[in-house]
């Protein structure tokens, strides 16, 4: 859809994601099914120290619509309904969860060769708009986004960032949270087919001056088997291992330790995704 700049929600998302996707510290089991008439069925259990929770979540597309139901083990029903080219370029988002009425959500996309655009409002008792957008191309995007409480008559949050994508490289910097933090995350591929990186990220909080420093990785040691690594300036260190048992089924093993406090118990956590 998008030859353009990408979502402000992708500004550092590649460093990001290599930092905190898969490190989990539960045990998940999900299993993924598609009958033959389109609809994809996705079971998910989880358990989190002594509760266990578990959701079924449907999934259909039909030409340019995508219908999502997902019922939990609490009796909530979340819906989805996503809709793209209603205008050209376009996306539009509605979700609500039963039975809070008031967690109603609607959100359009605009995608443009040089810019893309995005506004959600929250539909309850006190709603609230969320804008972003940003500008440049898919090798240099500035972006900005900004939060509003209709009901306060106050900004909730803004915050404005840069990034620069190379094919080999990406490099971010995102200040946030009203000014307070600043972000900035570097990120290489070490091989051609980009499953191998190194990445590198150093935040810091201005009202606290704390500063935060993070440096992980990824390296593939086989087609199968992936193992990922990080460790910062607090001494928490991270690892995990990802292997796929047969093809689009992966099993993940994940574990974190704090290097300054050998006494606390390590976390570790286990997920298990099968798909035929």
């Amino acid at each position: 859809m998008n030859n353009g700049p990408g979502l402000f929600s992708d500004i550092g998302k590649k460093a990001r994601d290599l930092l905190i996707k898969d490190y989990i510290s539960d045990q998940k089991f999900t299993i993924s099914t598609y009958s033959h008439t389109g609809v994809a069925l996705t079971s998910t259990a989880v358990k989190k120290g002594g509760l266990s929770t578990g959701d079924v979540a449907a999934h259909y597309k039909y030409k340019n619509t995508l219908i999502e139901v997902k019922v939990d083990t609490e009796s909530n029903i979340s819906t989805t309904f996503t809709i793209t080219d209603i205008v050209p370029s376009s996306k539009a988002i509605a979700s609500f969860k039963l039975p809070d009425y008031s967690s109603g959500k609607l959100e359009v996309q605009y995608f443009h060769h040089h810019a893309t655009f995005t506004a959600a409002a929250i539909l309850n008792k006190t709603p609230s708009v969320d804008v972003s957008a940003t500008i440049g191309t898919p090798t240099i995007t500035f972006g900005a986004e900004a939060g509003y409480d209709t009901t306060s008559g106050n900004f909730t949050k803004y915050m404005a960032g840069i990034s620069v994508t190379k094919p080999e490289s990406s490099a971010s910097i995102i200040l946030g949270d009203k000014g307070d933090t600043i972000k900035a995350s570097y990120l290489h591929h070490l091989d051609q087919l980009k499953k191998s990186a190194a990445v590198g990220e150093i935040s810091r909080r201005f009202s606290t001056n704390e500063n935060t420093f993070t440096v992980g990785g990824s390296y593939a040691l086989d087609s199968l088997t992936v193992v990922k690594g990080k460790l910062n300036n607090h001494g928490k260190l991270g690892a995990l291992l990802q292997h796929e048992v047969v093809p689009k089924s992966v099993l993940t093993i994940a574990g974190e330790i704090d290097t300054k406090a050998l006494d606390r118990t390590p976390r570790f956590g286990l997920a298990l995704v099968l798909k035929p």
